[in-house]
This record gives structure tokens, sequence and C-alpha cells, in this order.
């Protein structure tokens, strides 16, 4: 696999883990909240959830390349297309300022991921976009995925770390901070149809 292309693999990791998502937002939000005791269980539901699904990802994509390797090329110009539609919904979305009220248990943050569409699109795009075109081997999928799974929770972590310095450096800079990384996302388009 070329250089490139494992840099543009961790570009587009990068932007989609540390952009906000359902994950992010209820931990920052839990952490504003209750705290990071309190909050705990409900962190590490998360990152096991992710995990989890990351897994689930790795042998969907694995299933479908042995059993209908023509879907892979068409699944790659679907993964392209959502990487669009996310660099323009980064680019025009806002903050959003209305808070959640949860409780923090390891079940609700668990379970949160597994009806987190934008991890498993995150998934599969960037194994059908990035990897499948050089390995459809379960265990370098599974790598990808724990690669994956690993930045997603640093991500999550640094939005739990960081708590309301994020939330206040984001609310005030929103656009410019939403412009670079759509540009970004533009750029790992253009590598996947490459």
């Amino acid at each position: 696999m070329p250089g490139y292309v494992i840099g543009n693999f961790f570009v587009y990791s990068l932007i989609n883990a540390f952009t906000p998502g359902p994950g992010n937002i209820l931990a920052l939000n839990t952490v504003t909240n209750y705290g990071w005791k309190k909050g705990a269980p409900l962190f590490f539901g998360i990152f096991s959830g992710y995990y989890v699904v990351q897994m689930i990802c790795a042998v969907f994509v694995y299933g479908v390349s042995a059993l209908l390797p023509d879907v892979l090329g068409i699944m790659k110009y679907v993964g392209a297309a959502y990487i669009l539609w996310l660099a323009v919904h980064i680019a025009l979305g806002h903050p959003d300022e209305k808070g959640m009220e949860r409780a923090a248990s390891f079940w609700k943050g668990f379970m949160l991921q597994f009806v987190n569409v934008k991890i498993y699109l995150f998934g599969i795009t960037a194994l059908t976009g990035y990897v499948t075109g050089y390995s459809t081997s379960l265990s370098v999928l599974v790598l990808f995925e724990l690669v994956i799974a690993t930045i997603g929770t640093i991500a999550t972590s640094a939005w739990i770390g960081t708590g309301m310095v994020i939330q206040r450096v984001y609310l005030r800079h929103y656009r410019l901070i939403n412009m670079i990384l759509a540009a970004a996302l533009l750029e790992c388009v253009y590598s996947i149809l490459q």
C-alpha cells in the first residue's frame, strides 16, 4: 500500500474521529455534567462499543469481498460520496448548544455505538476507500479497524479530557475549523477516486 494512501487513510480517520458525533458529544456533555468519576462507566461503554462495531465492519467488508467482490468497487464510490457529504455537512455545520441529559452507564455508552451510523460508515468507508484495493485479507481488515477504533477512542478521550475548553474554542472558531476539516476531507475524496 503506497504511503500517500496510508497518509490519506489517517487524515480521513483523524478528521472523522475528532469531529462531533454522537459518542463525542455525549462524552463531552457527560463529563461537563457529571465529571470524570461519575461518567467513567459511560466512557468505557463508548470505547468498548467502538471496538465491537469496528470488528463488525471488518467482518462485513471481508464477507462482501469474498462473496460479492464486484460490490467493493461500487462501495468505493459510495464511500467517496459519504465523505463528500460529510465535508459539506461539516463546512455548513454549526455547534449544537443543547445539552443532553442522560444517566452515565456503561450500557448506554456501549449501546449508543450500535446505533451510531457515523462509525459504521466511518469503518466501512475507510476500508473500501483505502484498504480493499490492496488487500481483502480478514487480518488486514481487522488491523485497520483496530487502528480506526483506537483513533476513535483517542478522539473521544480528547473530548472528555478537555471538556469545556474544546467546546469554548470550537464555539468561537467553529466556522474556520469546519472549513479546514471540510477541505481536508475533499482531498480524501480525491485520493479515493484516483
